[in-house]
């Protein structure tokens, strides 16, 4: 035990608690509260916690004597059972802390009670539930109080030892809940056996179901006064037992979970047992039994004589021995007995008159000293209470291992010492003994034992680590020079376990060490492994391709986190390793610039490849082009120049007269550049393609000339496509045919006879007389008599329908003067009352007032205006409304008119008959054509039915100069004062 502050303590709780009501007898205590028993029969009650205290006479109405025999209470200090021993036999009373007046149990009169077991998990102040009694005849009784009832619930008879009649000395339950209800445990102690009982459902099936088979039991030799059993409570569940018996303390483990059955159906629930001798509480003396005990959570409390021995529990060595303060009268019997409150953590101890308190100050904090003594590391470490101690701990394993030479495990431990060695001191040690693969284990243990502040010590002991592990393949390979080519399983092992280590400290290791350990090591993989792991693709891929491991390569490079420079930097040599994979993988990347890559392709397409072989770069331009839709000239360019060296000229051709930019506004239909498409076609002498290239430069000449060379119908099609410039398609036809006449061998008949042929196909855009020109002069007339009629006759037909055209365009002219003449004539009728549209006043006014300057009125009436829809205008009312309507521009023009018509100073002369007349129109004098100008101005179209009136709609109603007529018609507020109200019957 460490040195210090006892663990037990005792003081003087209460000198004279019995209150003169006899000697205590008995002693029970539950959470704060103490029941004592007295000679006289009274029981009396303290409550700690309440400060409160009263008594109870059990013995009145009994003859003589009565003493208290026991007395229980339960966890919780509410309930409490009694039993008064006297003259009159034996009686059990039931008090609960409510009540003033104890309860008869008449059912156990003449049963001395020694013992009672509650039922901690299902017990509440209101109602005691299960409650089991044992008694000194070997009898066990359940019995049930609720405090409402003031009286039991019930009392029933559960079991008698039959075999051995001996007397209950101590009773202990725990119940558990399953899926199949509650499951009981029960433990009870006579003098010289220890009972075990456990079933399902109720207590009665529980014990009805020992009638049928054996009672499991312990049972140990010699004799005690008092047998008890006593359980720790923790948090309300029983950890542990003891049994005072005559040959010993026999103590264990309780675990109610346990679910190993054994062959007669109980369950085992007794763990880690133990006897304990009681000559350990004497040394050399003769043993001296305990007469009371207690129970904690490490050590016993044994009531021997006057004082207490503490004994521990796992060690059973005697730590402590507490004295009492005790009076004169006292003395004589000493310390009567222990009791334990398992709610309230304290033990008791009384006399004859007084009460006295053990308490209990961290009995855990020595146990790990205890544990370790024992070699118990594991509840040695679970003990501890400060690193100190659990460095300790590991020191002691730590050394243990390295004795025994296992180095390890040895390692394992020193990596968990923080305090009392230091990190050299631990790596000398291993050093010193040349165990290397300790010391590596050491390093990467106390690495997990760093926290994440500790960067320089990670760092510094992992790159030591990197190197012990290097040192260690190396060991392997020199032992055993075919280790690699076997792959023994102690290389692979440890090469899987560094690479391992790699990847769990990539963040920690300095790189360009690391690397540099690796690359002096001649560790290849390792550093390629490292250098991915670190995202230094470069490295990798390099190395890939010095394998020829293409693929692997490609799979790196495809990775989301490499740059795409890495694609292009690689590309010439990964093409050239794979070009399949190369181009495959090209394909699956997003966001490549495949002009970016034309270095590579045509480094690629520079190689001889065979026939059958597909072109993996033709194939990878093809996609870009077709389903990427690129538009880089570069990318055209070199898929053209690919297609031009293929023996087969028909990719090349589909290619020329495929229009990519087809659809797309303002762009070009081709994205290749057509000057260098033709010299190199030129060059590969692809003549078609030529042909093709020239017509799409509407170099339509070179084309048909070219074509020639190849194939006449070829250039028939491309003179064909001429269709907007009639002259520059029958000079290609005269070209195409002056190449088929000279081309022409055999006879002169069949020469012109094919000719002739030949002018049929150009649809009458050729004559004979065209291609006469081309046939040498000693060819006969009579062989070319059928072309000449049929010539002849279109000619004519010509001509009769020239001479058709001339009449009815003659026709057309008579036709136009005779309506210019009707178009003089017209007039309309106007109604002697019919109204100015603007004005109001009547049309046919006489008098002056409508008499202009610019217009005189005949016989003194108004110039007016008369339209085809009926509507009539003054002149000057006309003007002046056409004037107001129209915008500002035209209106200067109308008064600009106007004004050139007054200074002119009268109106124009017109004929007799108001007719105009060829000659009138030639000869109009500048005052008509004035005139003439203004009528078109304002009388081009009716004011009211015309466009004038439409876009009059978007004006509005009211003006802007108008601003008075609004404010005219604002209703104003008057002075209220002097309006009267009136009333309306209703």
């Amino acid at each position: 035990m460490d040195s210090g502050r006892q663990v037990f303590t005792v003081d003087l709780l209460e000198r004279y608690a019995a209150k003169g009501r006899g000697v205590i007898t008995c002693m029970a205590a539950g959470n704060d509260v103490i029941v004592l028993g007295t000679s006289k029969g009274w029981v009396i009650r303290h409550d700690f916690g309440v400060g409160d205290s009263y008594d109870i006479d059990l013995s009145v109405g009994r003859p003589g004597e009565q003493s208290i025999h026991r007395v229980f209470v339960d966890p919780g200090g509410s309930h409490c059972i009694a039993t008064v021993v006297g003259n009159g036999g034996a009686d059990t009373f039931y008090t609960h802390a409510k009540w003033n007046k104890p309860r008869l149990l008449s059912k156990l009169k003449g049963l001395v009670v020694n013992a009672v077991a509650w039922n901690r998990q299902q017990i509440t102040e209101a109602s005691t539930k299960e409650v089991i009694i044992g008694t000194e005849n070997g009898q066990l009784h359940e019995i049930a109080v609720d405090e409402k009832d003031k009286r039991e619930k019930y009392i029933k008879f559960l079991f008698e030892l039959a075999e051995l009649p001996e007397a209950f000395m101590g009773l202990q339950m725990e119940t558990a809940s399953v899926m199949n209800g509650t499951r009981y445990y029960v433990m009870a102690v006579t003098p010289t056996r220890l009972y075990s009982f456990t079933g399902f459902g109720s207590l009665d099936s529980v014990f009805a179901s020992y009638l049928d088979r054996a009672v499991h039991f312990m049972e140990l030799p010699g004799e005690i006064p008092n047998s008890e059993l006593h359980f720790y409570i923790k948090q309300r569940r029983a950890v542990h037992f003891a049994w005072l018996s005559g040959a010993g303390i026999y103590h264990g483990g309780l675990n109610f979970g346990a679910q190993h059955s054994s062959p007669n159906g109980d369950e085992n629930f007794v763990e880690n047992k133990a006897l304990l001798d009681y000559s350990k509480l004497s040394e050399g003396a003769e043993a001296v039994k305990p007469s009371s005990m207690a129970v904690s959570e490490f050590h016993f409390l044994l009531l021997v004589g006057n004082r207490v021995k503490v004994l521990n529990r796992i060690s059973e060595q005697i730590v402590e021995e507490l004295q009492f303060d005790l009076t004169s009268e006292s003395v004589s019997r000493g310390i009567i007995g222990l009791c334990s409150d398992a709610t309230a953590g304290l033990f008791y101890a009384y006399d004859q008159n007084s009460i006295f308190q053990v308490s209990v100050n961290d009995e855990g904090r020595g146990m790990w000293k205890v544990y370790l003594d024992m070699k118990e590391y594991a509840a040695s470490l679970a003990n501890c209470r400060d690193p100190l101690q659990r460095d300790q701990v590991y020191l002691v394993q730590a050394e243990a291992a390295f004795a025994s030479k296992d180095y390890l495990r040895a390692a394992s431990f020193y990596a968990k010492i923080n305090y009392i060695l230091s990190f050299e001191e631990i790596s000398l040690k291993f050093i010193s003994v040349s165990e290397q693969d300790a010391l590596r284990t050491f390093l990467l243990r106390k690495l997990d034992n760093l926290t994440k502040d500790d960067k320089c010590q990670i760092t510094m002991i992992s790159t030591w680590s990197t190197e012990l592990y290097l040192d260690k393949i190396n060991r392997l390979l020199l032992e055993d020079d075919g280790a690699v080519d076997n792959r023994s399983s102690e290389y692979r092992s440890i090469i899987r376990e560094f690479r391992a280590f790699l990847s769990d400290c990539k963040d920690v290791l300095d790189e360009a060490t690391t690397m540099r350990l690796l690359e002096s090591y001649g560790r290849v993989e390792e550093l390629v492994f490292f250098a991915s792991l670190k995202e230094q693709y470069e490295i990798v891929v390099h190395h890939y391709i010095q394998q020829g491991e293409a693929k692997k390569a490609l799979e790196v490079l495809q990775k989301p986190s490499v740059s795409l420079d890495l694609q292009y930097k690689f590309a010439p040599d990964l093409i050239m390793l794979d070009a399949y994979e190369t181009v495959e993988s090209w394909m699956t990347t997003n966001k490549l610039n495949p002009r970016k890559l034309i270095p590579a392709m045509m480094r690629y397409s520079s190689e001889p490849h065979a026939k059958n072989e597909t072109h993996e770069v033709i194939k990878y331009l093809e996609y870009c082009v077709h389903r990427l839709h690129n538009e880089d000239p570069g990318v055209h360019n070199l898929l053209l120049s690919l297609y031009a060296k293929q023996e087969d000229d028909g990719a090349l051709l589909r290619f020329l007269q495929c229009k990519f930019g087809k659809g797309r506004e303002n762009g070009p239909d081709f994205f290749y550049d057509p000057k260098y498409a033709l010299r190199l076609c030129l060059k590969e002498k692809r003549m078609r393609a030529c042909v093709h290239i020239y017509s799409m430069m509407s170099m339509h000449e070179e084309a048909v000339a070219l074509a020639l060379q190849v194939d006449p119908e070829l250039a028939m099609a491309e003179a064909d496509k001429v269709e907007d410039d009639e002259d520059l398609r029958k000079k290609l036809w005269l070209m195409v045919a002056k190449h088929v006449i000279e081309q022409e061998k055999g006879a002169k008949r069949d020469n012109i006879r094919k000719a002739i042929a030949f002018l049929k196909e150009t649809d009458g855009l050729l004559k004979i007389e065209d291609i006469l020109p081309f046939f040498p002069d000693f060819a006969l007339i009579d062989d070319f008599k059928e072309a000449i009629c049929s010539s002849l006759e279109d000619y004519n037909k010509q001509i009769e329908q020239l001479k058709e055209e001339m009449n009815d365009a003659t026709h057309g002219a008579d036709n136009i003067r005779n309506d210019i003449s009707a178009l003089a004539q017209r007039y309309a009728v106007i109604d002697r009352d019919e109204e100015c549209g603007a004005c109001r006043r009547k049309i046919l006014t006489v008098g002056r007032e409508y008499q202009t300057r610019g217009y005189t009125s005949v016989g003194q009436m108004a110039s007016f205006y008369v339209f085809p829809c009926g509507h009539a205008f003054h002149a000057q009312c006309l003007i002046a409304h056409v004037t107001r309507c129209t915008n500002e521009v035209q209106a200067e023009y109308i008064l600009d008119l106007q004004k050139q018509l007054t200074l002119f100073g009268g109106e124009a002369r017109k004929d007799s008959n108001g007719s105009l007349t060829e000659e009138s129109i030639t000869s109009m004098s500048p005052a008509d054509k004035l005139r003439s100008q203004l009528d078109d101005a304002i009388a081009s179209e009716c004011p009211f039915c015309g466009d004038l009136i439409i876009r009059e709609i978007s004006q509005p109603f009211i003006l802007p100069e108008e601003a008075e007529q609004i404010t005219s018609w604002q209703i104003k507020p008057h002075n209220l004062g002097n309006q009267r109200s009136i009333s309306l019957p209703l």
